[in-house]
């Protein structure tokens, strides 16, 4: 009788700890969190649910101006409900001078604007996918080497004007350097020549998180290959509004910029 109660207890009374989480990563503008809750559970951060992977893991990103205070509402496999309250820290950012851009990178005629809106659009579409991809648990290794010419989240003044902030990382290498994917997935954008970022492509890593390699000189792969950890994508150009040739790498949780330089854990060699 005393194994019957014991075995009803063990399989019918809510387990304490069903809700807690784990969280690892950058708690900080621009960061990418990584978390791990019991299989089966839900967890959403304002109105999105968050997409868990089969053993729980899930991914959560903040963008260059992110609010300090978050929370995420946890529903565990036995219904219990938690809140889990996160506190990132701010940044500050740089301000980047850059001259000698042409003027009509600078001024778009309204033929040029409706071409910026519809690859704008394109990229968004890109960056949208919420694939069971199961690449962005990851270790990150750097798409290229070179010297760091641009950083994350600085403030661009070009030709003395004050534009939008620049949300990915510059590396400074010869054209025709091999660029390689510093995580495996699956390409979502192959763009041979967009107004601002020249040949253009994305890698989607799964789960909302995604890579973007812009100013190429050479794409070498295809939209919808799935590309490991390492391999060649393509090399590094000048193509779109840049003053030289280099790699702009950028990552995105969804709509979020994050800081890739914190996705790795050195700098490139």
């Amino acid at each position: 009788m005393k194994l019957l109660i014991l075995l009803f207890l063990l399989l019918f009374v809510p387990t304490k700890g069903w809700a807690e989480l784990q969280i690892t990563g950058n708690l900080t503008q621009g960061g990418l969190v990584r978390g791990q809750a019991a299989p089966g559970s839900q967890i959403f951060y304002g109105e999105r649910q968050l997409k868990l992977s089969g053993d729980g893991k899930f991914i959560l990103g903040f963008g260059r101006n992110a609010g300090l205070r978050h929370s995420l509402t946890v529903i565990a496999p036995n219904g219990e409900v938690t809140t889990e309250n996160l506190q990132i820290t701010p940044r500050e950012y740089q301000i980047e001078k850059i001259d000698g851009i042409s003027e009509r990178l600078m001024a778009p005629n309204e033929e040029d604007l409706l071409r910026i809106r519809s690859e704008a659009q394109q990229v968004q579409q890109a960056r949208s996918y919420d694939s069971d991809l199961p690449f962005f648990t990851e270790s990150f290794i750097w798409p290229v080497s070179g010297l760091i010419s641009g950083v994350y989240g600085s403030q661009r003044i070009l030709n003395g004007e004050p534009r939008r902030p620049h949300f990915g990382v510059d590396i400074a290498a010869p054209k025709g350097t091999p660029v390689v994917a510093p995580a495996s997935g699956k390409v979502r954008l192959v763009h041979q020549g967009m107004f601002f970022s020249g040949k253009t492509l994305i890698i989607d890593h799964g789960h909302g998180l995604s890579s973007s390699f812009l100013h190429l000189q050479k794409i070498l792969i295809k939209s919808g290959q799935q590309v490991s950890q390492g391999d060649k994508i393509a090399t590094v150009g000048a193509t779109g509004r840049v003053t030289g040739p280099h790699l702009d790498w950028r990552i995105n949780w969804f709509d979020k910029y994050l800081d890739p330089v914190l996705m790795v854990s050195s700098p490139p060699k």
